[in-house]
């Protein structure tokens, strides 16, 4: 990883990353490798002396002070998703692209992230700068941005940030919305029978009824920016045997929802429509929407940076303060078993969080 030509060093990190597996809540031999490679980089940069290194459970954490009176997070994740079927043990490169579980999601924001930090901490001027690069945001855990983002209030030399860049796979354009994530658990009850001697109340038919109302529910308040609200039942389960009607049917309802309603209301304007049990799994992925007058915004309308609305949940549900998301890579390529990145992508990525960064000089 010594070559200075733009990509070669972060693509050689990547490859050799990715092959270092990194499930939620089991990223500790990458999160060490990552931490052993940084503080080289930052020697070789004749950083280390100006960037604070700090390890956070798996997350990692650099800071960059400047003369800015504004702080700048930038943030990506470490950690992968299970692999599916198919998915190749070790990354390998096909007519210049790198496939492997990781790649995209979210590696390559990692280490373009990581050259951008670089380069902008040998630069005089601009907002001071934290680098975070995280655990457990594939599952939701606490023990990655939220732990990292309580480290930081507890210490005296290193700010809270007043703004942030979200590291996701989003081609290079600029998401200034994202919708929020509400996942349901529902449970329909019924009495238990015979098949041969059905009773009237099936828990599965008890389930359908509910369903469809779910089906047919119009979420009323749309929105402008993050659009309307939409649900999907995508999961169901019930029965043990084919002649025994169950007195149990469960589902599960995934919920995309924008800034006009919260989580809590959701659950409570549902429940009041459906006999089954409605449990959610998390109240805390919020709907985000980038201010009008942020700094972000305005750099990405005056970089030329095409904007839309984010229909996929990441770590910025979790921030506290104005963010955008951007990355490189795409998102329909996530989770998948034939995930990759192309080389032209990872140049591209350092280029454009450089450019953010050098524009938002002028504004922090």
């Amino acid at each position: 990883m010594k070559s200075k030509e733009l990509g070669c060093r972060a693509i050689a990190l990547l490859e050799e990353m990715v092959s270092i597996p990194a499930p939620s809540t089991r990223e500790e031999a990458r999160s060490a490798f990552l931490k052993k490679i940084i503080l080289s980089l930052l020697k070789d940069e004749r950083l280390e002396k100006k960037v604070t290194v700090a390890g956070i459970k798996n997350n990692i954490l650099l800071y960059s002070p400047s003369q800015g009176k504004k702080t700048l997070l930038m943030c990506a994740h470490i950690d992968t998703v299970k692999p599916s079927e198919g998915t190749s043990p070790t990354p390998v490169w096909k007519g210049g692209k790198l496939y492997g579980l990781g790649t995209n999601d979210d590696g390559g924001c990692v280490v373009c992230m990581l050259e951008a930090f670089l380069r902008h901490s040998k630069a005089k001027g601009g907002p001071n700068l934290l680098l975070a690069l995280n655990a457990e945001e594939e599952n939701g855990g606490q023990n990655g941005l939220p732990a990292l983002l309580e480290y930081i209030k507890k210490q005296k030399d290193i700010p809270m940030p007043d703004l942030a860049v979200v590291g996701e796979p989003t081609g290079m354009k600029a998401a200034v919305g994202e919708k929020g994530l509400l996942v349901l658990d529902a449970t329909s009850k019924g009495t238990l029978s015979h098949a041969a001697h059905p009773g009237p109340d099936n828990a599965i038919y008890n389930a359908l009824k509910d369903i469809e109302t779910l089906r047919k529910f119009n979420f009323r308040r749309k929105s402008d920016v993050t659009g309307p609200t939409h649900l999907s039942v995508t999961q169901i389960n019930a029965g043990s045997a084919h002649n025994i009607v169950p007195d149990r049917c469960t589902f599960v309802v995934d919920i995309r929802f924008n800034e006009k309603y919260r989580p809590k209301e959701i659950v409570k304007i549902l429940s009041a429509k459906t006999a089954s049990t409605l449990k959610a799994r998390n109240l805390k992925h919020k709907c985000c929407v980038t201010p009008e007058g942020s700094p972000l915004l305005e750099t990405v309308q005056e970089l030329g940076i095409e904007t839309y609305v984010s229909p996929t949940s990441s770590d910025w549900s979790r921030l506290p303060v104005p963010a955008i998301k951007i990355g490189p890579g795409e998102s329909s390529r996530s989770h998948k078993a034939e995930e990759y990145i192309t080389k032209s992508e990872i140049a591209g990525g350092i280029k454009g969080y450089s450019l953010i960064l050098k524009h938002l000089q002028t504004k922090l």
